[in-house]
């Protein structure tokens, strides 16, 4: 019964942390972009394209909530099907996230604490190395520990655009990427800290996690900072407004 207690005690622990992280993670969500919105620094007269993604992305926290809960409930059936909603789910995500940064791109209308170029860059792959974190998470998803981990990691990743609209971003030019980028790496050290007071063990699945965020942060800056990127940059751009910003230039401030 003792060597049973054991294993049952660190589950049920596991399942109250990923719960309360998750709904951490959906007040940060909900705090960065509403913040945004009361400072006049964002507007709901947008295109469609951007409503969408935002739904789309919005949807997502709302998935990932959902599926912590079910697990803490015991509800593992509904959690098996929202599962495989949300892995199509990630394909919207995709498609929509580098929809909306092209157009931005292309319209001249970065935002001006990023270069054009490396806004280009880190914002799909920003969703590409999200969708890699939770297609291992998927594909691991019998092994719990590590679906967990994996799932956790990834969703970290994407509250980037919530953390930078708490930062004052402009004051942290020419890092206001990096600035929101290092923030994302406490989630899965928090993680590890838990594992060491639950377990006396860090998990390995946090050290991957760990490494294909900072892979992701390496890459959009080799990509940046390379001949490689002006290209992409130049033919993602070419006959528009886009073309004729300075690819590594920042832009002026908004006026009042």
């Amino acid at each position: 019964m003792a060597t049973m207690a054991g294993p049952l005690r660190d589950e049920r622990g596991d399942e109250r942390f990923f719960m309360t992280m998750a709904i951490v993670m959906a007040l940060i969500v909900f705090t960065g972009f509403t913040f945004h919105l009361a400072m006049g620094r964002s507007t709901f007269a947008k295109p469609l394209i951007v409503h969408a993604h935002a739904v789309v992305f919005m949807g997502w926290i709302v998935i990932y909530l959902l599926q912590n809960l079910f697990v803490a409930t015991g509800n593992k059936a509904l959690h098996r099907r929202l599962g495989w909603l949300g892995a199509g789910w990630i394909v919207a995500m995709i498609i929509l996230g580098t929809a909306v940064t092209v157009r931005m791109v292309r319209l001249g209308e970065a935002p001006f604490f990023f270069t054009p170029l490396n806004f280009l860059v880190f914002d799909p792959l920003t969703v590409t190395f999200f969708a890699g974190l939770t297609a291992a998470a998927i594909a691991l998803r019998r092994q719990t520990d590590w679906h967990r981990r994996l799932h956790y990691c990834g969703m970290a990743l994407l509250l980037g655009p919530a953390i930078s609209r708490m930062l004052p971003s402009p004051l942290l030019m020419p890092y206001a990427f990096e600035a929101a980028f290092v923030p994302l790496l406490v989630f899965p050290a928090i993680g590890a800290v838990a594992d060491i007071r639950r377990t006396g063990r860090v998990h390995p699945a946090w050290w991957y996690g760990m490494a294909a965020m900072v892979a992701m942060l390496l890459v959009t800056e080799a990509v940046t900072h390379s001949p490689a990127g002006i290209a992409l940059y130049d033919a993602v751009t070419a006959g528009s407004p886009g073309a004729e910003v300075p690819p590594l230039a920042f832009g002026a401030p908004p006026r009042p």
